[in-house]
Parts: structure tokens; C-alpha cells; sequence
């Protein structure tokens, strides 16, 4: 691992940070990384076909989302199988499990304090857990000790959270009225009671630059994750920011390398939301170079890549937020 430190890394152009990618400094140290296509997107090449309905993404919401953000504009939760009941999330899962699924992730739209209502779900989702045997991962927004004592004991498998280190990113882009320090303490709740947590950071979320991703990743070793989880900003149509230009590949290997010096112990995993095309090929490329451990939806030439650096390839229908259960660092 390179000598260099996360605030050098951070300040350092661009050119010289993928030299020194390209040159290896910043090595996967256990030889492996896993590559992750949950259901929610079709995935289809020579090394791995994503099976149907394997890991759907439910929304508890439906489309509804009171914040209606920038970059979203509530157009992610329409790709998501809706049940806005406790029985309907139960009826879904249990059909899931019937049709062989392996797991799921529950999200949903926030409400205008930036919380995911999970309340009147935490019973059904401890059911789902204690008669279906599923992998349930829940996507939380702000959440107090309370809501992620009760979320622990249900015995879901992880929690997700989006982690934003800028005050103003909040606001501008989110609608928020809420600060850094509810982030914060949204982190300090799930070390305390216990649950294992993966926290996203979305590079280039502040109108497609960095903005606060250092402060977030810090904020976040603070509380010893079970993984960290880069995704990047991508422009997504009929959404207020539909024609704002991403982050550079450059700049998701800058969050990424970070996250590694910062965390060195904690998983670093490059997220299923980033840009496609040639984008995505030289985000996954760098990404690999860069010794991550885990990938979502790889482009093809990343995960030959790997095998050309002769690291131990597989392949998870789960979500990546596993990588802890499966790369143990």
C-alpha cells in the first residue's frame, strides 16, 4: 500500500493520481475481488448472467419521494417493485422466496426530514426475515438510535445510508434542512447498536463535482464500517440535473484510493450507480488498477483485467454491500 496519505491523494491532480494507479501503488492486498449483479439491473456477458427477480430492489414508497431531489427527482423509485404496505412487502417477498430469489434490498422515497419510513415496516420485515430465510438489506435515509435499534433486531444482513460531507450539497441538491451532523449521527447509531452498516458515497453529487466527499469518508471512519460503497453522480433524464456533466473517471478513483488510505481495513467497493459507456469502462478499468475489493455490474473488460493481474475473480447475485461477508478483510 502506497506510503501516501488520504489528504495528499485528495489534493493531488488528476494525471499524477492515475500514474501512480497505473503504477500500482495502491495494490489489492488480498488477491481477490468479487463482482456483484444483483437482479435490479440485467447483466449479461461470458463470465456471468444475472438470474431474474435474484435480488430485486422494493420500494416502501411506491414512486412517492416528499424531497424530490436534484439528481433523482424520485425517477429511481419507478424502477423499483412498489409495496407501500407492510403485507405487500410481505406478499412480495414471500413470492420471491417461492420463485427462488435469494434476497432483496428495501428502499423507498424519504420524508422532508430525510428519513426512509421504516417504522410500521420493521415488524414485517423481522417476519420476512424469520419465515422466508431471505438476505434483506434496507436502505435507510437520516435514522435515529431508536429506528436502528428496532432495524437491528429484526436481523436484516446490512444497512445501507448515503453519506453527504457538505452542507450546502444538502441543501442545493437534496432539499434537505438538515446538516452534516445528522449524517453523523446517523453513523454513530448503527456502531452503537451494533448493526452491520455500508455507507454510499456519491462522487460528483454537488452538480457533477467534488464537494465534500473527503469530509464524508472521514466522517465515516470515524464509526469502523462493514464496507464503504463509491457510486458516482450520472445524469438521469427528466430530472433537474439531466444535462449536468458527471464526475471524471478520475475523479470516482480519486474517492475511491481515499477511501482505501482512510480505511484500509474496511472493504472499498465501486457501486452500481455510475455512468455508462465509455465512462464506465474507465471508472471500472481505474477502479481495478486501484485495488478495489468489489464491483457492481463490471464492464467486461474490467473483469478481464483482473484476470490478467491474476487476482481470484467471482461472481455474487447479491447486493455488493456483501463484500464484508464475502472478502473479509
Amino acid at each position: 500500500m502506497s506510503h501516501l496519505d488520504a489528504e495528499t491523494v485528495w489534493q493531488m491532480p488528476k494525471k499524477e493520481l492515475v500514474s501512480l494507479i497505473e503504477r500500482g501503488d495502491f495494490p489489492n492486498l488480498t488477491r481477490k475481488i468479487r463482482f456483484y449483479a444483483p437482479s435490479f439491473v440485467y447483466y449479461k456477458n461470458k463470465y456471468f448472467r444475472s438470474s431474474h427477480d435474484s435480488f430485486p430492489s422494493i420500494s416502501i414508497t411506491g414512486s412517492s419521494c416528499a424531497l424530490k431531489c436534484q439528481h433523482c427527482n424520485g425517477k429511481v423509485l419507478e424502477t423499483m417493485v412498489s409495496a407501500p404496505s407492510p403485507q405487500e412487502l410481505f406478499d412480495v417477498c414471500a413470492k420471491l422466496k417461492k420463485d427462488g430469489a435469494a434476497g432483496c434490498l428495501i428502499s423507498g422515497g424519504c420524508l422532508p426530514d430525510g428519513s426512509v419510513p421504516l417504522d410500521r415496516f420493521v415488524d414485517v420485515i423481522a417476519k420476512i426475515k424469520k419465515n422466508l430465510g431471505l438476505t434483506v438489506i434496507v436502505h435507510t435515509g437520516v435514522i435515529d438510535f431508536s429506528t436502528a435499534k428496532r432495524l437491528k433486531d429484526t436481523g436484516v444482513d446490512a444497512a445501507l445510508i448515503d453519506i453527504i460531507g457538505s452542507d450546502e450539497t444538502i441543501r442545493e441538491v437534496y432539499h434537505l434542512d438538515v446538516k452534516v451532523d445528522d449524517y453523523d449521527r446517523s453513523l454513530r447509531a448503527f456502531h452503537e447498536v451494533g448493526i452491520p452498516f455500508v455507507p454510499h458515497v456519491l462522487a460528483g453529487l454537488h452538480h457533477g463535482e467534488l464537494k465534500g466527499e473527503l469530509d464524508a469518508l472521514k466522517m465515516i471512519a470515524k464509526y469502523s464500517p462493514s464496507a464503504v460503497i463509491t457510486i458516482a453522480f450520472m445524469p438521469i433524464r427528466g430530472t433537474p440535473m439531466e444535462t449536468v456533466t458527471p464526475p471524471e473517471p478520475e475523479d470516482v478513483a480519486k474517492v475511491l484510493v481515499t477511501s482505501k488510505l482512510l480505511m484500509p481495513n474496511i472493504p472499498t467497493v465501486l457501486g452500481c450507480m455510475r455512468p455508462k459507456g465509455d465512462h464506465r469502462k474507465r471508472t471500472d478499468m481505474l477502479a481495478v488498477k486501484a485495488g478495489v475489493n468489489g464491483i457492481a455490474f463490471p464492464v467486461e473488460e474490467a473483469v478481464r483485467l483482473a484476470e490478467s493481474l491474476n487476482l481470484e475473480i467471482s461472481f455474487s447475485s447479491l447486493c455488493c454491500s456483501q463484500i464484508f461477508e464475502d472478502i473479509p478483510l
